[in-house]
């Protein structure tokens, strides 16, 4: 069978079902959330936009408490996990996105959207798969299930109650990474460092704020100030010029307002990125004085600054397997209670991950500060001379002829919830990473392409 000329027979259908799906702001908002919507009506619409299709390809589907579900075909005892996220990050400041980030714009061969790549393209790419072999009438000896997250980029919830009602697939895979293949995943921490004293009445700095996730270095970021210095306005841009920033600040009654731009990025690597909050906290360390506020910039530029490997506190760690280990100040806010910094903390494979904990927090008991785990997501691999990772490289490779090895990554997929997953694409060798940047895209044909190999991994995976 050749599944690139039937995906491209059906490029119109999969780009118009796209398209569709990207028009939908699926992103959490907690403000709206409510039993029936538990993440908010985008990411729930999304949801049953993917249910609605299953139904009508006369495939079974079932919705778990409008978190996740699943749309199901093929026979068998045993169950191949297509595991895909249908919710996206916020679009950001909306000035720097050329194109709408809620229509879907082709140009130049390139659909521009918020989850073009991450991961509404890729979903629809193994969705156009399972309608080929299905429409082809391969018989199948395992069933074939894609599962559908609506809450991937916070924190997982969906699947996790998804796995609590339903059956773990015998193998799986994740369309929501790399090419040709990874098997790999760093563990991911939610660290919390908290300011140990609240703030005076005196303070200089008033508020502080950066960032709405920990998986995105923050773009913009704003603080306010009093008692400024008479030359603030002066030394604020002489700091934009010698940093090649952009930022404003105006007077508003007795108080200075600053805001600052950084580069959006993927928390799982923030040095492709450039921390808004980081280099607002750098100008302000030269500002203020004294008090809790002057500790808390202090301590964000001292820790954070240029060092994305956690070097500064001694969370620094390598293998060869998974790589250096990653920090990402996501979430970063002052105000009258003090500082608070949520991190995202990518670490490898061997990472003596307690060990560490405890040496870090007993340091910090040096600073003004005192660290929490929040959350931990633990390391997943699965070998690659395993039978599950060999067959999918031989399909890659056979549409490719590409022979890149394997790879490990610091972003967490829904592989690392299956006994036996990998991510598999759909970002090829070389392109261009834009996921939870402006102006993210997908490369038609590339999805054209990824279909075809979804569609023969499906065939070697779960047919006889």
């Amino acid at each position: 069978m050749d599944w690139l000329k039937q995906a491209q027979e059906r490029k119109e259908e999969l780009l118009a079902e796209l398209c569709e799906l990207l028009q939908i702001e699926s992103v959490l908002d907690e403000e709206k959330a409510t039993t029936d919507a538990p993440f908010g009506p985008g990411p729930l619409q999304a949801l049953n936009y993917m249910l609605t299709k299953g139904q009508q390809q006369g495939m079974f589907v079932k919705n778990i408490d409008n978190m996740a579900g699943h749309i199901e075909m093929g026979q068998g005892e045993q169950l191949l996990g297509i595991l895909c996220h249908v919710d996206v990050v916020p679009a950001g400041d909306l000035s720097t996105w050329t194109y709408p980030p809620f229509e879907g714009r082709i140009v130049d061969g390139k659909l521009y959207a918020r989850g073009a790549i991450d991961d509404k393209g890729p979903t629809m790419a193994a969705w156009l798969a399972m309608k080929m072999v299905k429409d082809a009438g391969i018989q199948l000896n395992k069933r074939v299930r894609m599962i559908i997250g609506s809450d991937e980029e916070s924190g997982f919830r969906c699947v996790n109650r998804y796995f609590e009602k339903e059956e773990m697939p015998t193998i799986g895979f994740a369309p929501d990474a790399d090419f040709p293949l990874i098997n790999a995943e760093k563990g991911i921490a939610h660290l919390v460092f908290t300011q140990k004293q609240t703030p005076k009445f005196d303070e200089m700095l008033l508020s502080f704020q950066a960032g709405k996730r920990t998986n995105m270095v923050p773009e913009t970021a704003t603080a306010s100030i009093k008692r400024a210095s008479e030359k603030i306005s002066s030394k604020f841009q002489k700091f934009l010029l010698e940093n090649s920033a952009e930022g404003t600040l105006n007077l508003e009654g007795d108080r200075y307002i600053i805001s600052i731009k950084g580069k959006s990025a993927h928390a799982m690597e923030p040095e492709k990125g450039r921390n808004a909050a980081v280099l607002l906290a750098k100008f302000l360390k030269n500002e203020l004085e004294t008090g809790v506020g002057a500790e808390f910039v202090r301590f964000v530029t001292d820790v954070f600054d240029g060092d994305h490997t956690g070097a500064t506190l001694g969370f620094n760690y390598y293998d060869e397997m998974s790589g250096e280990t990653t920090l990402n100040p996501g979430i970063v806010t002052f105000n009258e209670k003090g500082g608070a910094i949520e991190v995202s903390m990518r670490y490898s494979v061997t990472y003596p991950f307690d060990e560490k904990m405890t040496e870090v927090q007993a340091h910090m008991a040096e600073t003004p500060f005192i660290l929490d785990v929040a959350g931990d997501s633990k390391p997943h691999y699965v070998p690659e001379d395993d039978e599950l990772v060999q067959t999918l490289l031989s399909v890659y490779q056979k549409h490719t002829n590409d022979f890149s090895k394997v790879l490990s990554t610091g972003g967490g997929t829904y592989a690392r919830v299956l006994k036996k997953g990998v991510a598999f694409g759909m970002l090829y060798p070389g392109e261009l990473d834009v996921a939870h940047q402006a102006d993210e895209f997908v490369v038609v044909d590339n999805l054209l392409k990824a279909a075809a190999i979804y569609a023969e991994a499906i065939v070697k995976l779960a047919s006889k």
